[in-house]
């Protein structure tokens, strides 16, 4: 079975620093996924650049084939080390995660990392080695589907130093609450947020370091096809129609003539959804065997509108929690941002008659231009999406 890696980052900069002295790395190959954290000595700009040049170094060099030893040896032989102090230039954390589970995790001098099996602590047997005098650790792991690891950097484990807490918050109470707050369906995003947020809380807002969390859940492959307006040539009805519903995985209908096309090339019953959730959204509907049936432009105007929120690092978990409505709009937004892990699109060229009164706002390029943004926004989360025109 493949698996889909879903990750997700935020970080809070050292109280006045107007640049993270942390950077994170993820890299989507054909066959894996590379998350790097590396955390820079000191903060404000000299961490930021050695961070991200830790990094990238890193994680360019292993998704060309390049072996940890040598990505190590390269970093020490090209970065400088603290002078007054004798600290590495950068502390960081590398987890490879491939198609098949199997998971590559190096820890050099960061906290590590918090492992979640069913919402419950699994640790991690790890080796020890010396690269170039560096003493790193290393182990390779099974990652199954709802798996969830959380990266940190040490500004998280010392939140509160100096604040409300003497010795910081703490590994252990980090993985505690990591424990709490699992929920089965939470996103990787929302995880992260949270832990930041009770970081930034026991700062008491003025950050002490920077502070970083990433969280990465693993997901079982699901795709979600969708199709959106009918095709240009009326005689490809039929042919788009059984293609859509051939298609394997969860189903979505987007517009009142593209709905009435599927129910009535499939032989299926439609009906409409009398109860308004959302005064200010159309209706949706009901299609045998299909998961969603909608309005088209202004649902999709919407649930664009939650994934650009939702892409962006200044969400909130207010934002998250939106797209868990019962309205057509967040319904499609949630299948399309969490639920899936790649998109299929069917996308009809035809013009609809109505858009065409100058009366009315809507023209035929903003489907377009809707689909385009939205597969824009689903693309930079790491979904996979593909997209055909009739």
């Amino acid at each position: 079975m493949s698996v889909f890696v879903d990750a997700s980052y935020s970080s809070l900069n050292k109280s006045r620093e107007e640049l993270c002295g942390d950077k994170v790395e993820i890299i989507r190959n054909k066959d894996s996924v590379i998350i790097v954290l590396a955390d820079g000595l000191g903060s404000g700009v000299r961490a930021n650049i050695l961070a991200t040049l830790t990094s990238k170094i890193i994680g360019t060099m292993l998704s060309l084939g390049s072996t940890i030893d040598e990505a190590v040896e390269t970093i020490v032989s090209t970065l400088p080390v603290s002078k007054d102090k004798g600290l590495a230039y950068s502390t960081f954390t590398i987890l490879q995660i491939f198609e098949s589970g199997d998971s590559y995790l190096v820890e050099f001098d960061n906290p590590c990392v918090i492992r979640l099996v069913k919402g419950k602590y699994s640790s991690l047997e790890k080796l020890e080695r010396v690269i170039d005098g560096k003493v790193i650790h290393e182990c390779r792991f099974k990652a199954n589907a709802d798996d969830i690891l959380i990266l940190l950097s040490d500004g998280a484990v010392n939140a509160g130093v100096g604040h409300s807490l003497k010795l910081g918050w703490q590994w252990e109470n980090i993985r505690n609450y990591a424990e709490r707050i699992y929920w089965k369906n939470m996103h990787s995003n929302a995880i992260s947020k949270l832990i930041l947020s009770v970081c930034s809380s026991l700062y008491e807002g003025d950050p002490g370091d920077d502070t970083t969390v990433v969280t990465v859940k693993i997901k079982k492959q699901v795709n979600v096809n969708i199709i959106i307006g009918p095709p240009v040539d009326r005689n490809m009805d039929n042919y788009v129609v059984n293609k859509f519903i051939n298609s394997e995985g969860k189903k979505v209908v987007c517009g009142g003539t593209t709905s009435q096309i599927v129910a009535r090339e499939s032989g299926r019953k439609m009906s409409i959804n009398l109860n308004y959730v959302d005064q200010n959204m159309p209706p949706t509907a009901e299609i045998e065997g299909i998961d969603l049936a909608t309005e088209g432009i202004l649902t999709m105007s919407r649930a664009l509108e939650y994934a650009r929120k939702y892409s962006t690092s200044q969400n909130t978990v207010y934002d998250f929690m939106n797209i868990n409505s019962q309205d057509g709009a967040s319904r499609l937004a949630k299948m399309l941002l969490e639920d899936s892990t790649s998109v299929h699109f069917f996308v009809g060229r035809a013009i609809n008659p109505a858009h065409q009164n100058p009366d009315f706002p809507l023209y035929f390029g903003v489907k377009l231009n809707l689909v385009s943004e939205m597969i824009k926004c689903l693309e930079s989360i790491g979904k996979k999406v593909y997209a055909e025109y009739f």
